[in-house]
């Protein structure tokens, strides 16, 4: 059949290939005009380039369910549909699917949902606007949240009791630990239980190449922070802006004014400190200059390790009800990925979704992410903390006489590790 408007979209995909939206306009036609394998080559195309285009995915079922014979559900047109945020992403219906697909599909998860706050660690999506998260959204970490409220959110509660018990209010509060274990969003959360703006702060955002300007960009971020009060200043990364002075020499004597500048403006928060909370965070503690750890400053530590594994249960259940799935089997997940950062546990779950992905495009199908497709995942991905470990074992074995890593020992021991 010789249809004008498909040989001319031809044609303009043939000119623009990489224009997604023309192929799935072409796409459609061609599925309208019973063409659902010619069809079915474009919508592949597409989620190959854009896996998370909704128009595709949604045409995919509708051509897939062409060639499987059920063509009266299938030709219903497609329509563009909202756009989502980034904090609402849509769930897959499934249940829907299997009805169009005249098919039995398992249960999304083999075990029923038990309610445990969302996920933490670096894989949750940003905090939307107006929407304050607490530590009851963090999933799991029970003794880091203890830590938390003990050392830091107790005292700034109650500043009356604190004083009367000679706790001091002064000083911030750093985060520690190996990367990807959800540090920034435990700072959101402090942020959220003291009803305080949160203020993230790295060191591209004040590095300056001109003399002086950096020192000056310092300043107005403390400024800026004191200014929205009530704050929690967080300063991501914070080995980068407060490294040792003693390691510096030569031509990274700026950087010696960078520490300097910081150590300063920490010492301001003992006389003007109204409703302004320090954060930092930092994968290696053992790097950061002596004088930023002192009484005043930085004087508070909480480890923040690998979700345990009510954490890692949510934050998978997180990463996967997004997606189609059947039949996964999350404790045995949890079960398996002991030591798994929250960024590893995004990465295990994005995995096992391409690899039902690409076995959904080679039989031209729409297929759930299985537990076969978990466990192919698992074969390639692995946790990343084990070298963070190795070398926090070695800093605890020669460099912990003042006992400021005691917590991180026990953690070690606890995990037979040392």
């Amino acid at each position: 059949m010789n249809d004008p408007l498909i040989a001319s979209l031809i044609r303009a995909v043939e000119s623009a290939p990489e224009e997604h939206e023309l192929r799935l306009h072409l796409a459609q036609q061609l599925h309208q005009a019973n063409r659902a394998a010619e069809a079915l080559t474009h919508i592949n195309i597409v989620v190959q380039k854009d896996p998370g285009n909704t128009v595709a995915l949604q045409l995919l079922g509708q051509v897939s369910a062409a060639l499987l014979g059920n063509a009266a559900d299938a030709t219903a047109p497609v329509t563009e549909p909202e756009k989502p945020t980034q904090a609402e992403q849509p769930d897959f219906d499934w249940d829907a699917a299997a009805e169009q697909f005249e098919q039995s599909v398992p249960a999304p998860f083999a075990e029923p949902k038990i309610e445990m706050g969302e996920c933490s660690g670096g894989a949750v999506p940003e905090e939307p606007v107006g929407e304050r998260i607490t530590l009851a959204d963090v999933g799991g970490l029970q003794n880091v949240k203890d830590r938390l409220n003990e050392s830091f959110l107790a005292p700034m509660r109650n500043a009356a009791i604190a004083k009367a018990f000679g706790k001091s209010l002064r000083g911030g509060l750093l985060l520690y630990g190996p990367p990807g274990c959800g540090k920034t969003f435990v700072a959101r959360a402090v942020a959220g239980e003291l009803q305080a703006n949160f203020m993230a702060v790295t060191m591209t955002d004040i590095l300056d190449s001109h003399i002086g300007e950096t020192e000056k960009n310092i300043k107005a971020v403390f400024d800026k922070a004191r200014s929205n009060a009530p704050t929690v200043l967080f300063l991501d990364e914070v080995d980068a802006l407060g490294l040792r002075r003693g390691s510096l020499s030569g031509s990274a004597s700026w950087l010696r004014q960078m520490v300097n500048q910081l150590l300063m403006e920490m010492d301001s928060l003992s006389s003007n400190n109204d409703g302004l909370y320090v954060l930092a965070a930092t994968n290696h503690p053992w790097d950061l200059d002596e004088a930023l750890l002192r009484p005043g400053r930085l004087d508070r530590a909480v480890l923040v390790t690998a979700p345990d594994g009510p954490a890692r249960e949510s934050i998978l259940r997180y990463h996967l009800e997004r997606r189609p799935i059947a039949g996964i089997d999350l404790k045995w997940i949890v079960q398996r990925t002991d030591g798994f950062s929250g960024a590893d546990l995004e990465h295990l779950c994005t995995t096992a979704a391409e690899k039902a992905m690409m076995q959904s495009i080679e039989r031209n199908e729409v297929l759930p992410v299985d537990m076969t497709h978990i466990q192919l995942a698992l074969n390639e991905v692995k946790p990343s903390t084990l070298p963070w470990l190795e070398s926090a074992r070695n800093v605890v074995r020669f460099s912990n006489e003042n006992g400021r890593y005691d917590e991180l020992e026990a953690y070690l021991i606890a995990r037979k590790l040392m």
